[in-house]
């Protein structure tokens, strides 16, 4: 089974998924379109992914002119740009997937749904967002004044608000990476 998902970057919540027994455009159209639904962008939105030839065929390309989005792909062999989609499918097959087996191909689909949705963006903690979870910190990032500093880095600096709430920025400036 392969699994596509669609991650802010921003907050790390999973904002975009779909599963299929073959690795094909449309399955990660799919993904992208799903997290396009949820988070509506009214600006143009970068989409990163790694150099998989789903990533480079035309209907890929099209889907993104049409949907207003803007494709980034880095060189062959860069293995940051791909971090955060990289440690999702590392804490996934640690945390839920590994020594588990799936009777049906259903079965393994609800689990990972269940990982996405109750756990990994409502429950787990990240040190990168102060140790709350996807969601607690785009809740505290909307009913805060601007965006304060993470890490040790002002994001306020790295995402180019110098005041404004998280959802003026996710407005102005959301990024998405795609694997």
């Amino acid at each position: 089974m392969y699994l596509f998902v669609v991650i802010d970057l921003f907050s790390r919540r999973v904002v975009g998924w779909s599963m299929g027994s073959t690795i094909t455009s449309d399955l990660a159209k799919t993904a992208l379109h799903g997290a396009l639904w949820r988070r509506r962008p009214i600006h143009r939105v970068t989409v990163h992914s790694d150099q998989g030839s789903q990533f480079s065929s035309d209907a890929w390309n099209r889907f993104c002119r049409d949907h207003n989005l803007d494709r980034s792909m880095s060189r062959r062999g860069n293995c940051y740009d791909n971090a955060v989609v990289e440690s999702f499918f590392s804490s996934l097959k640690k945390e839920r997937v590994r020594g588990r087996t799936y009777l049906t191909r259903e079965e393994a689909r609800a689990d990972i749904f269940d990982y996405i949705k109750v756990f990994y963006n409502r429950r787990r903690r990240h040190s990168k967002l102060g140790m709350l979870s996807p969601v607690e910190f785009e809740e505290v990032k909307s009913e805060s004044k601007c965006v304060y500093e993470i890490g040790g880095s002002p994001i306020c600096k790295l995402v180019g608000c110098s005041r404004g709430t998280y959802e003026n920025w996710k407005k102005q400036n959301q990024i998405i990476q795609k694997y």
